[in-house]
């Protein structure tokens, strides 16, 4: 099962991006990938996995959007130009020397006859395979909002007839920006699973890596690309140190840095030389610098706390979000104590981005600990384990809870 499990990863965004690009229909593309997986789940543990298990849940799923189509008569001329196009001879990529066909709708989906948040919302749905509450928690909105989203993007794309292609290179730097935000927006999602057992989902943080490589080999001039690739190699370097024997959540202060994977960090390292170089930087640039200097420190109390500060700086300049704010507190804090930086998280309280976001109620409850303020930091921690959403977040929640009580 775990061998089927992972044809299905590998193969899923694939799949749904072949059928919407040659029926240029999202829904029926998701319809016809989730019935072709469903009867692989019934075939292959009685038949073995396929010699090439993609082209059997292509050909299955082709078929029954076929079938779909002949029973529905508004779609019959369709379906005789599709039928056409399939006698023609598709192009085989070579590794990844092709663009990969997810990462081709990926800019089909930053179409900006979108709305903005509507663009990442629907190609991380159904491109990248994130379920709509792991949507909704990437863009820090309610899950039924984030329903509503993917359900007009789709209404959209159907009526303005938009085409699922390449874009051509004029039209690029307008799409950039959010082919950019799902591919990190995945990535995201890989490094602190919004719900489930585990902290991370690896899967998911190396496809959108594998993505992002992709992309800096098609547009190697873009420094934003440059840049979002470092980030995510500097940042996916400190995997293996981050969870602790039992799935537990291991603070960067705590890891082990001889875990720390070296070839991944020396790649980003130069990377953001490159992102840095040649006039304004921009935020993806930016935050990979941030994670350098992490990642050089030899230990926790060598980092070099001014510069990252000062990173922060030019960083909510560029984006100024609530989120990059938080952020910039705690490392204010390091830098100047536990009280300057609940200055500055008091400061975004009322901020409603904010009012459920996990990371900030852990950040309070853990400054108001460090200032001795024990019943504040108490009830810091239990609003933070109301709004856990992995296990791992929630067991270091109710951990800190003890700590708390048994003072």
């Amino acid at each position: 099962m775990d061998q089927v499990e992972a044809v299905f990863r590998e193969e899923r965004g694939r799949l749904l991006a072949a059928l919407a690009r040659r029926f240029g229909d999202l829904d029926l593309a998701e319809e016809v990938t989730s019935e072709a997986i469903e009867t692989a789940l019934l075939r292959w543990p009685v038949d073995g996995v396929p010699a090439n298990p993609g082209g059997w849940l292509m050909t299955t799923a082709r078929r029954r959007a076929v079938d779909r189509l002949r029973r529905d008569q508004v779609y019959a001329a369709k379906l005789a130009i599709l039928q056409i196009e399939a006698e023609r001879p598709a192009p085989q990529a070579a590794g990844d020397e092709l663009p990969d066909e997810r990462l081709q709708l990926f800019f089909t989906c930053a179409h900006p006859a979108l709305a903005p948040e509507d663009r990442g919302a629907l190609t991380l749905r159904c491109l990248a395979g994130l379920t709509t509450p792991e949507v909704a928690r990437a863009f820090l909105v309610p899950t039924a909002t984030m329903a509503k989203r993917i359900v007009r993007a789709k209404k959209k794309i159907r009526e303005a007839r938009i085409p699922f292609r390449v874009p051509d290179a004029a039209e690029l730097p307008e799409r950039l920006p959010g082919v950019l935000q799902v591919i990190y927006s995945v990535f995201t999602e890989g490094y602190a699973a919004s719900a489930g057992p585990y902290l991370q989902r690896l899967d998911l943080a190396e496809d959108a890596i594998r993505l992002a490589r992709i992309l800096h080999r098609l547009l190697p001039a873009e420094r934003e690309v440059t840049g979002l690739l470092a980030l995510m190699l500097l940042i996916h370097a400190r995997r293996d140190a981050r969870s602790g024997p039992d799935g537990g959540i291991v603070l960067l202060e705590d890891q082990d840095r001889g875990r720390w994977d070296d070839e991944l960090i020396a790649e980003g390292r130069d990377l953001v030389v490159r992102a840095l170089t040649g006039g304004v930087a921009g935020p993806y640039a930016v935050q990979a610098a941030i994670n350098a200097v992490h990642d050089e420190a030899a230990d926790f109390a060598g980092t070099e706390w001014p510069q990252i500060v000062e990173l922060y700086d030019v960083l909510l300049e560029l984006d100024p979000s609530p989120v990059v704010a938080l952020n910039r507190a705690a490392a204010v804090a390091m830098r100047d104590g536990a009280e300057a930086g609940l200055a500055l998280l008091d400061t975004l309280a009322d901020d409603p981005r904010l009012r459920d976001y996990h990371p900030y109620a852990l950040a309070r409850a853990d400054l108001l600990e460090r200032l001795g303020r024990l019943p504040e930091a108490t009830e810091a921690y239990e609003r933070a384990l109301a709004l856990a959403g992995s296990e791992p977040e929630r067991a270091q929640a109710r951990d800190r809870l003890a700590r708390m009580r048994a003072y």
